[in-house]
């Protein structure tokens, strides 16, 4: 039996650094070293940065009197290969980790180290300790991870959300259970977030009332205006237009930068997709099969002998019909609202973004920021992935694969 099996955290352990220029071999040849003392490896880590490495190898003590002919060796081996080492006894392990814990990951446009430390410190403040950070990814946005323990995730989003916005990054903090991995559902606002455009302003230019149909529009995503009034009042404004100005809307609809990233992403991974809209079934229709999109529901413009009436018909998919939908689609998707993720960005999108287990604002209103919890404020659907723990590297070479 080996000393690690009888009392891993009392054992006597060497914590083995080594640092210097990466090339390959270098893993492999330091355990080669290590195995001719009959050491167990208690724990590995590695980073590399800029092409300098640092391994850190924990093992159990060597047999009785080897200890010296270990350190030797191990310097000797590192000086061959043109790297330094560093070799700490010590007893055990690393401590237990405190309870509670999350990931915390950080967008940055650029990361500047002045928000690195206030972030740090207010994880510090509200009780948490980094275990570990890595790089998600590094364009168009600095993307890093925290792994952090000893405070639960709700007052640890708190501490981090509410002053993001004033340090010049976004940040979002949920829990690092085994769920982070599991199937989700994400489901996605329309206008001014899957696409760039408000469709029914599209709809208003060849009405020749665009100015008047903003203003209320505006109105309507800053919380001012009660959502299904201010829709009639727009739509009235449509009446008479002819209805092949559906195709010539649908051709002129732009999709975000990052959009078709972000979804052909979630499904390759086996997620589910989904929009909402307060905007036109005539428009998510079309996207939804462009997309390959799971679920789509939206207002539908009423058409009479080929013409708008200025009314809509059926269901009206408004702030409470969102949060009702969202729940409707993890239904039949078979996915626990914990697991689903909504992303919006004015006020009528709210009550999805509080229900869903991770609701996302982007580019949203300040209303919409201060109330979700978390917000992306870069003009990059696909930064999401990010907050999923999702790495651009990982979205590169499926992308890649996908092309061979």
């Amino acid at each position: 039996m080996s000393a690690l099996q009888t009392s891993p955290s009392d054992v006597p352990t060497l914590l083995v650094k080594i640092f210097g220029k990466d090339r390959p071999g270098i893993t492999a040849g330091l355990f080669d070293t290590l195995a001719a003392f009959s050491v167990d490896v208690v724990d590995i880590e590695q980073v590399v940065t800029r092409g300098r490495m640092v391994l850190c190898a924990l093992v159990t003590e060597p047999p009785t009197g080897m200890e010296g002919e270990l350190r030797s060796t191990v310097h000797s081996w590192a000086e061959s290969m043109k790297m330094q080492a560093e070799i700490i006894s010590g007893i055990g392990d690393n401590r237990p980790r405190g309870l509670g814990r999350s990931l915390v990951t950080v967008l940055g446009h650029p990361l500047t180290a002045e928000a690195t430390a206030a972030v740090a410190a207010k994880i510090t403040k509200a009780g948490g300790n980094i275990d570990r950070i890595f790089r998600l990814a590094k364009y168009p946005v600095t993307a890093v991870e925290f792994a952090v323990s000893g405070v639960e995730t709700e007052p640890l989003r708190t501490a981090l959300v509410t002053d993001a916005a004033a340090l010049g990054v976004d940040v979002a903090v949920v829990d690092a259970g085994l769920y982070r991995r599991a199937q989700r559902l994400v489901v996605m606002d329309v206008d001014s977030t899957l696409i760039q455009d408000e469709v029914i302003e599209l709809f208003a230019a060849h009405a020749g009332c665009e100015a008047e149909v903003a203003e209320v529009t505006a109105s309507a995503m800053r919380g001012e205006l009660d959502f299904e009034q201010s829709l009639h009042a727009r739509v009235a404004l449509l009446a008479g237009l002819d209805a092949s100005v559906v195709e010539k809307v649908r051709t002129e609809v732009r999709l975000t930068p990052g959009a078709r990233t972000l979804i052909r992403t979630l499904k390759r991974l086996g997620y589910q997709v989904g929009v909402v809209s307060g905007g036109f079934t005539q428009v998510t229709d079309d996207l939804q099969e462009r997309l390959g999109l799971d679920f789509a529901q939206a207002n539908t413009l009423e058409i009479v002998d080929g013409r708008l009436t200025g009314r809509v018909t059926g269901e009206i998919v408004d702030r409470a019909g969102k949060a009702r939908l969202l729940r409707r689609f993890a239904a039949e998707a078979g996915v626990p609202l914990s697991q689903t993720v909504a992303i919006g960005d004015g006020a009528n999108d709210l009550d999805m973004l509080n229900a869903a287990g991770l609701g996302v604002a982007f580019n949203a209103k300040p209303v919409v920021r201060e109330a979700a919890h978390t917000a992306v404020n870069v003009p990059f659907l696909d930064t999401v992935l990010y907050l999923l723990g999702i790495t651009r590297e990982e979205v590169e070479a499926a992308e890649t694969h996908d092309e061979h």
